[in-house]
């Protein structure tokens, strides 16, 4: 199970990556940014599209050494509940979040709680 998710979260971040690669104006719009020609063009595409694409690559590991399973998870499982809970504290703080950055927040409690689940499901936990 644990590998499956951690395939399937891979798989959506590639694609995030991408997309942030390949149409940085409409994702950074999609998440509230205003992109200033030339740096801020260059910190999106850098930050969103290779972040992204780097995190999607780490999550994939397992499908090829089975071995990094519970590593690869519980470092899913750390960038995911902080993203969540920085998630949640900006929810407190800012005021005129659009209905995408909610949508956004919902998808990534979706991924924490697989990620939870997953971790609690196996058996040979490290340490």
């Amino acid at each position: 199970m644990a590998r499956i998710v951690l395939a399937v979260i891979g798989l959506l971040y590639i694609m995030l990556g991408i997309w942030c690669a390949i149409s940085p104006k409409q994702t950074s719009e999609y998440v509230g940014f205003h992109l200033n020609p030339g740096e801020g063009q260059s910190e999106f595409f850098t930050v969103y599209g290779g972040l992204e694409f780097a995190l999607g690559l780490v999550f994939l590991i397992p499908l090829l050494r089975t071995d990094t399973t519970a590593t690869i998870l519980l470092v899913a499982l750390i960038v995911h509940a902080t993203l969540v809970v920085f998630r949640m504290i900006s929810f407190a703080l800012f005021q005129g979040v659009a209905s995408s950055t909610y949508g956004l927040a919902g998808g990534e409690v979706v991924m924490l709680i697989a990620l939870a689940a997953s971790w609690w499901s196996l058996s040979d936990l490290p340490g």
